[in-house]
């Protein structure tokens, strides 16, 4: 049964290093986690056409557009086959940045292939009143092939240039994140068509992957391009803790496995160092993890003091996560909302008039109120 849950916080001014990764709790306030719609299954992306409709996906291959207003959902047909268990099946959906003239969907999703599975990114046409996805075609299929279920990342999100940059988790190979002769543990950058930007930083390099765009991530299952700073934020999975923010830019080493700041699931052992020269310190870290899910940065034209916050689903922490950043992009406080849920919160997304609404792993929607 579907509950309304309100929250308060009680204000504590004082620095968190454990729970907050040096990051103080922001001050009381109260918002509604209002149920929209229900009976999703283990949805895991949530996409805004406008104010009214969305797509989501279901892991299991699915792809549904809703309508709040009908309170509706009707399957969209066209998703190619897609190898679904553990953490793999159809992960994330965006928008072209010219959607209404392109109609263009991007998709990443688990895909078998000869030794296993990896991460895939695809794009089709939707026809205008049409319930059939056209022309499904693989821009990229990683080279980041494993076994096992877990770790593809992956969300996808679009530059102000038009690129398209997805992130793809280490595949349960830890060494692999440094490895520029795999795509695993990397966020990669592509023209829309797939092809490589001629910018990108390891084109030139005989023993790179020309698609690489930044190096050393775990499992990064959050991505978001801010068009008003012009910044790329990710968020990632560490082990037993060591869950990270990190600022994103060109060419840079995000360290793992060389460096964490979490520990081996076997025993209370750092996994790495805490810093190394030359690979890039998180603007956050969570200890324990939360398990985040997803990230944007929020507009704030609904709830203006929001405006610049960088809002996370969490998973184990059953929370949605909200930070404040300021000028210098430092971690400044720390808020974590309707906990009383019980949810794993596993996306958030924002509408063109900035309302906010997240979907669970439980199936159900909801909106965010004052």
């Amino acid at each position: 049964m579907l509950r309304t849950v309100r929250f308060s916080y009680v204000h504590i001014a004082f620095f968190l290093n454990i729970l907050c990764g040096h990051c103080a709790l922001l001050a009381a306030e109260e918002y509604r986690a209002q149920p929209v719609l229900s009976g999703l299954n283990a949805p895991w992306a949530i996409e805004f056409l406008d104010d009214d409709r969305a797509l989501v996906t279901e892991k299991s291959g699915r792809l549904q557009l809703l309508s709040l207003s009908k309170q509706s959902k009707t399957e969209l047909t066209g998703v190619a086959e897609v190898w679904y268990s553990g953490q793999g099946g159809l992960l994330d959906v965006a928008l072209a940045p010219d959607f209404q003239a392109s109609r263009e969907l991007f998709f990443t999703y688990s895909k078998a292939v000869d030794g296993g599975v990896t991460t895939a990114l695809a794009k089709a046409f939707w026809p205008k009143n049409s319930s059939q996805l056209q022309r499904w075609q693989d821009l990229l299929v990683a080279q980041a092939t494993q076994e096992g279920g877990q770790h593809f990342g992956s969300r996808i999100t679009f530059d102000s240039a038009g690129h398209v940059l997805f992130g793809i988790g280490d595949r349960g190979e830890r060494e692999e994140a440094q490895n520029l002769l795999s795509h695993a543990g990397t966020i990669l950058r592509l023209n829309r068509d797939g092809s490589i930007p001629a910018d990108n930083p390891f084109v030139k390099e005989p023993n790179a992957l020309p698609e690489i765009w930044t190096l050393g991530h775990r499992n990064p299952q959050g991505l978001f391009f801010d068009l008003r700073s012009q910044q790329l934020w990710s968020i990632e999975h560490g082990p037993r803790g060591g869950d990270e923010i990190n600022l994103i830019e060109r060419g840079r080493n995000y360290g793992w496995p060389i460096i964490s700041y979490g520990q081996e699931y076997y025993a209370p052992i750092d996994v790495g160092e805490k810093q190394k020269a030359g690979m890039e310190q998180p603007i956050k870290y969570y200890v324990p993890s939360i398990a985040p899910s997803s990230l944007i940065r929020y507009s704030g034209k609904a709830i203006p003091q929001w405006k610049g916050n960088l809002l996370s689903g969490a998973l184990r922490g059953k929370h949605l996560n909200r930070v404040e950043v300021n000028a210098e992009n430092r971690a400044v406080g720390e808020a974590r909302l309707f906990e009383a849920l019980g949810e794993r919160i596993r996306d958030i997304a924002e509408t063109p008039n900035g309302k906010l609404f997240f979907i669970t792993d439980s199936g159900q929607l909801y909106s965010i109120a004052k």
